[in-house]
């Protein structure tokens, strides 16, 4: 699986489901809920920007270095605001958009080949707790090391090459987060699975790229579940599914 067909399959997945109006609703579900917690968090972080400036350094009174504390207080609201954008994401992915995800791919699934394959039925309750235990190594763990990694690009040497790094393991988590849930509802191990990913880096890489555009990431990532389904019941069958999704 390539790098071109990665992008290929998120910008597939991304029309039917604007084609497909079940998935274009909860797609557009999850991208209303993803801004509106980003609007919270940043409105909660800003309500709050001048005690936690005061906290690291309060204004100073020389004019001197005043010019100084400015820019330390335009430096520390960029931070803020990308910080209430990752924790938004973090928050509405392990308990709002898990849910929404997988039942995006149950759509896809099912009206591509008419069911939905699953070991067991089981309560929405444990299947939410199932989704977060999922979810949190699957997000949570990939986020957090791609920020220490662009925290440490600013404060060495090695800082082009560590941000690059840093953005390709974003797209390729960003991409698992999606080409999971197939495998992680048919209940395969995590191992397995986690040697899947590892032995398609390039298709991940390239189904992750876009996610890294600012803006059109957030409308790509609503509706990334859909290409990603696709990708795997086409794997699994060797042939294409996507027609019946135009109804």
């Amino acid at each position: 699986m390539g790098f071109l067909k990665g992008i290929g399959y998120n910008f597939r997945g991304f029309f039917v489901g604007l084609k497909t109006w079940r998935l274009f609703f909860w797609g557009l579900l999850r991208f209303v809920v993803v801004i509106l917690l980003a609007i919270v968090a940043a409105s909660l972080i800003f309500a709050y920007h001048q005690e936690i400036l005061d906290m690291i350094w309060q204004k100073p009174s020389s004019h001197w270095i005043l010019w100084l504390w400015y820019l330390v207080s335009w430096l520390i609201s960029l931070a803020l605001f990308g910080l209430s954008a990752i924790f938004s994401y973090l928050v509405s992915q392990i308990f709002f958009s898990v849910l929404i995800m997988d039942h995006m791919s149950r759509l896809t699934e099912r009206q591509s080949t008419g069911r939905v394959e699953e070991p067991e039925k089981i309560s929405l309750f444990s299947l939410f707790i199932y989704l977060v235990k999922q979810e949190i190594p699957r997000t949570t763990i990939p986020v957090l090391l791609a920020v220490i990694l662009l925290l440490l690009g600013w404060l060495t040497p090695l800082g082009p090459a560590i941000t690059i790094l840093s953005s390709a393991i974003a797209a390729i988590f960003l991409a698992w987060d999606n080409t999971d849930l197939v495998p992680a509802r048919r209940m395969n191990s995590f191992s397995s699975r986690f040697r899947f990913l590892l032995g398609t880096l390039p298709f991940h890489l390239g189904f992750g790229l876009p996610f890294l555009i600012p803006g059109l990431n957030l409308l790509l990532l609503s509706f990334a579940p859909v290409g990603a389904t696709l990708f795997h019941l086409e794997k699994d069958n060797g042939t294409s599914n996507s027609n019946a999704l135009t109804s």
